[in-house]
């Protein structure tokens, strides 16, 4: 019997060392708990995506430096690490196991997606190989992420001998991303007849949040062991007979608390990873900026975040009050810093341009702006970054301010739609 170990972790992008810690911290688990074999995910070594790091021959000399330094490091267990790799001129996206202190084989991944948020064509050259390894008596083929959305890598795998699929990952999360790669995973067993272990990235990159759900599937395309979304996990799965026995299926999550999640790792990621202190947010009243207060909360603690009203001529009493119990029930630090002043300024300034003409959005628009200025300047003085609040539906029609609602470091639900807002506020 053949006993594997997931390896569902956050890498930091660029952090080798803290990298290859995490990868030895999983292997001396999944060792203690009798697995064969440690599955990590994608460029697990250096993160994902490294995106221009990889134009530089001192990245990949650092990564080999490092997949060495954790090669003589593990204990007893083989395990297959992500890495970029540099070889005789080519650069490519590699997974090599290593089995008592030395590299066994390497795989480089055929097909390199160059669509939406991917652009692994820029970086890498394509293998053209399949690699089968035997591990504790189970030919195992290895395949990296996109390789098994297409025909083709899967396939060859099948051809040069293996008996069990093993696929690194970095897929990152969009609505029913699960079930997409489950249904294209199953394409690939129907087509080879084998079984399949498929170990997935977690953590926020910039705009990117990987969900972890790592998962495994028989050779009828049954899932039997599933571990949990937006979370570090080591999973365990035992392969006898040439199929995977049934494990832990983790929960999934509904749609509203999917994306929830993923906002506030992304939230949580971004400040963390980027070394940010806290945030500041500009509260209106409105259902944007009281669902971005939840989010920052809930991502990074009251202690962290930081509210400020501004209000204006305009501004309703009940604008006010909402604000005001939203950061009491939080209990965020709270500011209200009123801006009639910088308003009266602003149009003393350009009273004799407009002289004549009628008020209309653009005094409106005067108060966004002096509020970005504002928001901005906090941000300066203490380092903590502002979070935008405007949403998908804003954003697609221009439902918004240039240099005002949109002033900010990091837009956190700019990927949302407004009836979605709503529906994530409700839950």
């Amino acid at each position: 019997m053949l006993k594997i170990a997931i390896a569902q972790f956050n890498a930091t992008l660029g952090d080798l060392a803290g990298n290859a810690a995490k990868i030895l911290d999983y292997a001396e688990r999944a060792c203690a708990a009798g697995a064969n074999l440690l599955l990590t995910p994608e460029l697990a070594l250096c993160g994902y995506p490294p995106e221009d790091l990889l134009l530089r021959p001192d990245f990949y000399r650092a990564c080999e430096r490092e997949l060495d330094a954790l090669a003589a490091r593990l204990p007893g267990i083989a395990v297959i690490v992500g890495h970029p790799e540099a070889c005789d001129g080519r650069h490519f996206n590699s997974a090599t196991l290593i089995e008592n202190g030395k590299r066994v084989a390497t795989y480089h991944k055929q097909l390199l997606p160059n669509y939406e948020v991917f652009d692994e064509a820029r970086y890498f050259d394509a293998g053209d190989s399949a690699c089968v390894v035997t591990i504790h008596g189970v030919r195992c083929g290895i395949n990296i992420c996109a390789d098994i959305w297409e025909a083709g890598a899967a396939e060859a795998a099948r051809a040069a001998g293996a008996e069990l699929l093993l696929v690194l990952n970095a897929s990152p999360y969009h609505l029913d991303k699960y079930e997409d790669r489950a249904t294209a995973l199953r394409h690939r067993i129907a087509a080879t007849g084998m079984p399949a272990v498929y170990a997935n990235l977690v953590g926020g990159q910039d705009e990117l949040v990987f969900d972890g759900g790592s998962f495994v599937l028989d050779s009828l395309g049954k899932e039997t062991c599933r571990l949990p979304q937006f979370e570090e996990a080591l999973g365990l799965v035992e392969i006898a007979g040439g199929e995977p026995q049934p494990g832990e299926l983790a929960p999934m999550l509904t749609l509203e608390a999917q994306v929830y999640a993923a906002l506030v790792l992304g939230v949580r990621d971004y400040l963390g990873k980027n070394g940010f202190p806290g945030v500041l947010i500009g509260l209106s009243g409105g259902i944007d900026s009281a669902l971005t207060l939840c989010i920052a909360v809930d991502a990074l603690g009251a202690d962290k975040v930081r509210a400020v009203m501004m209000p204006s001529p305009y501004t309703a009493d009940i604008s006010l009050d909402d604000s005001r119990q939203m950061v009491k029930t939080l209990g965020v630090r709270y500011d209200e810093i009123a801006i009639a002043p910088a308003m009266q300024t602003y149009e003393a300034m350009l009273a004799s341009e407009f002289a004549g003409l009628p008020s209309d959005t653009t005094e409106e628009n005067l108060q966004a702006r002096i509020r970005g200025n504002l928001l901005m300047a906090l941000s300066n003085k203490t380092g903590a970054l502002v979070l935008t609040t405007g949403n998908k539906s804003e954003m697609g029609v221009g439902y918004c301010t240039l240099y005002g609602d949109m002033a900010g470091g990091f837009a956190v639900i700019k990927d949302v739609f407004k009836t979605f807002v709503y529906r994530l506020s409700r839950w």
